[in-house]
Formats: C-alpha cells, structure tokens, sequence
C-alpha cells in the first residue's frame, strides 16, 4: 500500500472519531533503541498528522513517543497531568490551541485567559521532567466554513498568550504559525484547521529541525 492510500485510510479513521481531517497518532509500539535520546511529543490531532513523518526525519537520532492522554485543549492537559509518561525525557515538546478556540456553544471551549494560566501549569509540570521543553505555536486557522467553529483572528491571539505565559518556562518555540502562514493554501486542507500529506511533512520538517537543535546543546 503506498503513503497516500495509507494516509486516506487514516483521515478516513480520524474523521469518525474526531473533527474532519484529524489524524490519529501514531502508536507507540516500537521499542526504544538502545542509547539514544528520547523525545516526547506533546499536542492535538496536528500532532498526531506530524508524529509518523518526525519519527521518520528522526530515526537513528532519537527514540519519538507521542502522549495522546494529555493532547486536545490546554483544560484536558491540566486534568491528566499524571498522565505524562515516565522515564527519562531529552526533550519534550508541546502545543495546545486549536481545541481551546473552538466556539461549539459561542464560546470558545478554553477562554484566552484561562487558557494562559493552563499553559503556565502545564510547562510547570513538564519542567519537573529534566527536559528541554518547545513549545509548538497554533497553526493558522484558514477562512471558510470550518466545523468546529473558530475564527481565524483567534490563532494569532492565543500564540500571543501561550508566549506571554511561558517566558522563562521553555528552552525554545518551533513557530509552526509563521512558517505556515505564506503557504496555507498549499499546506492545509480546504476550510479545514488539519493538512495535506504534504503539509505534515512540512511540519514536521521544522519540528524535526528544532528537536535537532535541543539535542546538540
């Protein structure tokens, strides 16, 4: 079976279970090997779209996991912080937003406030592993009629909040925001927060590379 069928039948997959165009991550089947770095990736179903083409960039240079449990909105992290995975972390990078700006109900599943004061927790607790934390900025949110509901002025705004919360806390950002911004309309699915195969190896490309830069220091 090649890449895009694969990929087709994971969209598929995905899309029963969460919003259109989610992709699931990748499982965590594969036994560490021996004397690498080990790397945990932290997020929602962007994430999950990044997970396998990081493993690949990534492979014979570190052990990648991605922790599902805490992913979704910045709330569901602070509630399963007991659910970090244990053992020793080089670097742990994470990313909440897309969830928090849904507007199902009119208003937005985390307001911008609270979801600040979430972030501050949350790289508290992931300070506590030893590793050297990325934060991962929001994606664009593209125009059109998107389902959930978000608006695109928002991405911006919890990008500025999720900074000001974690000045000091984390050893670098990976701005998926900005690299994206100029190619959106190649990157991302039509009026869909989630993106082409190729826009998750794009992705995870300048992850891979800001991972690559933690391990060297």
């Amino acid at each position: 079976m090649n890449r895009s069928a694969l990929l087709s039948i994971l969209l598929a997959a995905a899309a029963l279970a969460q919003e259109p165009g989610a992709v699931s991550a990748t499982r965590n089947a594969t036994a560490d090997v021996p004397g690498l770095p080990r790397v945990l990736l932290i997020g929602d179903s962007i994430s999950g779209g990044y997970d396998a083409p990081v493993r690949k960039l990534l492979a014979g240079k570190a052990n990648v996991r991605h922790a599902g449990d805490i992913g979704g909105p910045s709330s569901n992290g602070v509630a399963h912080l007991d659910k970090i995975p244990s053992g020793h972390w080089d670097v742990v990078t994470f990313n909440y937003g897309l969830h928090d700006m849904k507007l199902d109900t009119g208003s937005h599943q985390v307001e911008v406030s609270q979801y600040e004061a979430n972030l501050k927790i949350i790289a508290d607790a992931l300070h506590k592993t030893g590793a050297k934390l990325i934060w991962v900025t929001t994606t664009p949110v593209p125009t059109g009629k998107l389902a959930p509901k978000r608006e695109r002025a928002d991405a911006p705004l919890y990008n500025e909040a999720a900074a000001r919360a974690l000045k000091g806390k984390i050893d670098a950002v990976c701005d998926l925001y900005t690299a994206v911004l100029p190619r959106e309309s190649e990157l991302q699915l039509k009026e869909n927060v989630h993106f082409t195969p190729a826009g998750y190896d794009f992705l995870a490309q300048q992850l891979a590379a800001s991972i690559e830069a933690q391990l060297k220091r």
